[in-house]
């Protein structure tokens, strides 16, 4: 009896530790100093069941929302990286990207404006959940922010590995979760330049 507590004890800690493992990004670099992840489906409810007490961010350019839409779910988009369109990046055939030099600031005012700070959660999301969405947490660091959660699948989430849609965005994420979106924007929740 005792050896068969101690083994279901020593499975249970073992699928706890290994459950906790999976929720964190495998690449160092998207981790970030809270260790709060969440998939697209726990954001979506975690905003639901909390409201206005969560502040969910969207953290793509404008211009990747206009084309690849966008869910009202989200209270407003703050992106972390913006396109400039002034320089190019040869390398990726594209306009260069550049982080926000108001992301911060913008994050604090808009949690002052609803009348939170920086003890309330704040969600952050971007397009595969690795690219913008660890980074921009990061820039939070040492800021003050307590609770800071990172979608990890993001809103298109990853691409098939193989097959005829070979690199189609078509592996979890929200839209493939089939949550709330459009391709109508929301103007009272888009950024506009300062």
């Amino acid at each position: 009896m005792k050896a068969s507590l101690i083994a279901s004890f020593i499975l249970a800690a073992t699928l706890a530790t290994a459950l906790q493992a999976a929720d964190q990004p495998a690449d160092p670099a998207n981790r970030t100093s809270w260790s709060l992840y969440l998939d697209s489906r726990e954001a979506h409810d975690m905003k639901m069941k909390q409201g206005d007490k969560v502040l969910f961010i969207d953290v793509r350019d404008p211009t990747e929302i206009m084309f690849t839409g966008f869910t009202d779910v989200v209270d407003i988009n703050i992106p972390f990286m913006i396109a400039n369109r002034s320089r190019w990046n040869d390398k990726k055939s594209l306009y260069a990207m550049e982080i926000n030099p108001a992301f911060e600031a913008d994050i604090a005012a808009t949690l002052a404006k609803r009348g939170l700070d920086k003890t309330t959660p704040v969600i952050l999301m971007c397009r595969s959940g690795g690219e913008r969405g660890a980074p921009s947490a990061k820039m939070l660091e040492g800021k003050g922010y307590q609770s800071v959660y990172v979608v990890v699948d993001g809103f298109e989430g990853s691409n098939v590995k193989d097959g005829e849609r070979k690199n189609w965005r078509l592996v979890n994420g929200w839209k493939n979760a089939n949550l709330p979106w459009s391709y109508k924007l929301n103007k009272d929740k888009m950024y506009f330049s300062h």
